[in-house]
């Protein structure tokens, strides 16, 4: 099977892209040129292009067609388009990676399945990738174009710290300073590996019964925010001191920061992921968060220079501690 991906060394794709090959997908990957951080499998064949820019794409994927085509880093409706009008007629699958923050937020009711409504007021991330969704289930139904939509949730690797302001967080653990969790703590958040997903995406390409349909992929790995930064703490060799500040409030001081949180991960998300299985039987999310916690830690100390705290937000977040730190 030949396939090609837009993108391929990202925190998902990378381990796609290296149980592609493992599995004997003759892979082509299409992107502006190796990650040094994520490197690519050595089988994999290098197309060097910058997709938004369409006519460097069409050379270098002149006389080729594939068996499934699976662009990581389209976030726009304008982003599809082009991929529409590039692989209409050279491709069996086009798989769009969407996000589970497309998702009504708050949640009307859990956990969450593929039917479950889509709208998201306090993100336009996601109303982009709702977008997105809404023009390939039309081109699907009127034109037949062969569109699969995978929802992620919120999956890392060993390079991403799952607090936003990246080693910030853990560099307050270390230091002996509180840390920011929104809410009371108490929200479920879902947790997925990498790795697990590649398990349940891989086989997905090519798979006739997934073109025309929609699947989230998450791992089981329900956690409240408290335990998440306690496991995280415990795999850097310290104690989380949480200061809990309300979400609205992290947004008034940092609207960025406030997005993210209002519109995604403020809110309980627990997945039903019944569906991906009917056609991965054998999918099964095995690498709990507390191992994954280990492997970031041990990829942030094995470079110091990766250890890079963002300022501002780190100065954001004092002043939170600071205010609600009595109550």
């Amino acid at each position: 099977m030949k396939v090609l991906f837009i993108g391929g060394s990202g925190i998902i794709s990378s381990a796609c892209s290296r149980l592609a090959v493992e599995r004997g997908i003759d892979l082509y990957v299409l992107n502006r040129g190796a990650s040094k951080q994520r490197p690519l499998p050595e089988s994999a064949t290098l197309l060097q292009a910058d997709i938004h820019d369409p006519a460097a794409v069409r050379e270098a994927i002149s006389g080729l067609s594939f068996d499934a085509v699976v662009d990581w880093v389209a976030f726009t409706p304008d982003d599809v388009r082009a991929d529409i009008e590039l692989f209409r007629g050279r491709t069996g699958q086009y798989v769009f990676i969407s996000s589970a923050s497309a998702y009504q937020t708050p949640p009307a009711r859990l956990p969450i399945v593929e039917s479950s409504p889509l709208r998201n007021p306090f993100w336009q991330y996601s109303r982009n990738k709702i977008a997105c969704e809404d023009l390939l289930v039309q081109v699907y139904r009127d034109k037949g174009f062969p569109a699969t939509i995978v929802r992620p949730s919120h999956t890392y690797d060993r390079t991403l710290v799952p607090f936003d302001g990246g080693w910030t967080v853990p560099a307050r653990m270390r230091a002996g300073k509180e840390i920011v969790v929104h809410g009371d703590g108490t929200s479920l958040w879902t947790l997925t590996h990498h790795e697990d997903f590649a398990r349940a995406f891989v086989p997905l390409l090519g798979h006739p019964r997934a073109v025309g349909d929609t699947f989230q992929i998450t791992g089981d790995d329900y956690l409240t925010w408290n335990q998440i930064a306690e496991q995280l703490a415990s795999a850097l060799g310290t104690t989380a001191k949480i200061v809990h500040v309300p979400s609205d409030a992290i947004a008034a001081a940092d609207p960025e920061w406030g997005a993210g949180l209002l519109g995604d991960k403020a809110h309980s998300m627990v997945f039903d992921n019944s569906k991906v299985r009917a056609l991965v039987p054998d999918y099964v999310a095995t690498i709990p968060f507390h191992q994954g916690a280990r492997e970031i830690a041990a990829w942030f100390d094995e470079d110091p220079s990766r250890q890079t705290v963002d300022e501002r937000l780190d100065k954001v977040m004092d002043d939170l501690v600071a205010r609600f730190r009595i109550a």
